[in-house]
């Protein structure tokens, strides 16, 4: 059986890996020659918006995922309907990959990966949802955003509507000045406004449901970032109260969706209330502990929901914490001296504010956890605090 993922990141790469035991096959597609998934599975070379590319994928694959959300959701809708609608006259006979191509289902739902690519709509998803998040208001021109900053005050943070991840497209607003700068940068596209968060710590929940609606859901994630983008998780964290409140707002969104796959939310947390930021409908970084630190990963369990197949665990086996490497690949023997270290090497080019890797650890206990975080962090990233 082979899956068609559309992306050959270090997501899809690890989607791979944990799916070879299963007994699966992998196909990617991929505009780099370079991509990390590349090293473990055939890719085919081409944009994501190549119709004639993702034909052949969804030709040769069971069912269709993909390992990051900007991907092209006008292609894929496209797919998708050509492979419902393309008629067949009366008495000719379907060929093989014309069969295979009606088959190929997309997972995680289309609409998910609409609403996550605007964050308009994601900010309405969770107000229908009543899923607590910040005041916000879509911003189309300039007369438009000063009303925005006059109803919702300063500081806040501008941020495009589309096409933000690890900290892109997005400005904090303090003066009217930094507000023009913004405007200046990004007001050719579709803007939101929203208030800024003086938050205690950022938090994000992981969580997969199957085509039959089995849902398995994992600990709560501590996370921490720099520059816009995540540099430490630590699992289990948290209260139980974050935990049950997290798992609530995951499931709405789940059933919501008739989701199949890993959906992740994160949060900012503000004197013990949750306020959610984004979604993401793809496996995250923020569990990337659960290779080593629970049960059944998440890329497994992504796999198994979108085959329908049981789910597994989602039971921590310890205390975990993963550190992200970024920039450039520490010499590995430096990593692996550490007695426990898990090393995750994604084979890309050394570029600022790329992530090339990550290691885990997993203790017995939380206390000890936060001590050898703390000790990586010196070593690996230093300037990074845990709070």
């Amino acid at each position: 059986m082979t899956v068609g993922i559309v992306g050959a990141g270090q997501l899809g790469r690890m989607l791979a890996l944990a799916g070879y035991p299963l007994g699966l096959d992998f196909l990617f597609l991929d505009p780099a020659k370079d991509a990390p998934g590349g090293r473990v599975a055939p890719v085919l070379h081409g944009l994501f918006t190549d119709r004639e590319l993702l034909a052949q994928l969804a030709r040769r694959s069971e069912v269709l995922t993909f390992d990051w959300e900007n991907v092209s959701v006008e292609a894929l809708r496209a797919l998708a309907g050509s492979a419902i609608k393309s008629p067949v006259g009366r008495g000719k006979r379907r060929t093989q990959d014309e069969r295979r191509t009606r088959s190929a289902r997309i997972c995680p739902p289309i609409p998910a990966l609409a609403t996550a690519q605007d964050r308009v709509s994601e900010k309405r998803l969770f107000e229908r949802l009543k899923i607590p998040t910040t005041r916000w208001r879509a911003v189309a021109s300039r007369s438009q955003l000063e009303r925005a900053i006059r109803e919702i005050g300063l500081p806040g943070v501008i941020k495009t509507r589309r096409l933000g991840y690890d900290g892109k497209g997005q400005a904090v607003v303090r003066t009217p000045e930094d507000a023009e700068r913004a405007w200046q940068e990004f007001g050719s596209v579709g803007l939101i406004y929203e208030e800024w968060i003086p938050f205690d710590c950022e938090v994000s929940i992981i969580g997969a449901r199957s085509r039959r609606g089995e849902v398995a859901i994992y600990p709560l994630n501590g996370n921490v970032h720099a520059q816009g983008i995540l540099r430490l998780t630590r699992a289990p964290f948290g209260p139980p109260r974050w935990q049950r409140l997290a798992a609530r707002y995951l499931e709405r969104v789940l059933a919501h969706f008739h989701y199949t796959g890993i959906l992740t939310i994160e949060f900012f947390v503000r004197g013990g209330r949750l306020i959610a930021n984004e979604m993401a409908p793809r496996v995250h970084n923020s569990g990337h502990w659960t290779i080593e630190g629970a049960v059944t990963s998440q890329f497994e369990n992504h796999l198994r929901a979108i085959l329908d197949l049981p789910l597994g665990s989602t039971r921590p086996v310890g205390y975990s914490a993963m550190l992200n490497l970024i920039g450039s690949m520490p010499p590995p023997a430096a990593i692996l001296a550490h007695e426990g270290v898990h090393l995750h090497h994604y084979d890309k080019e050394p570029r600022p504010g790329r992530k090339v890797g990550h290691c885990t650890i997993v203790e017995p206990t939380h206390l000890r956890r936060d001590r050898r975080a703390r000790q990586l962090l010196r070593e690996l990233a230093p300037g990074i605090r845990i709070p």
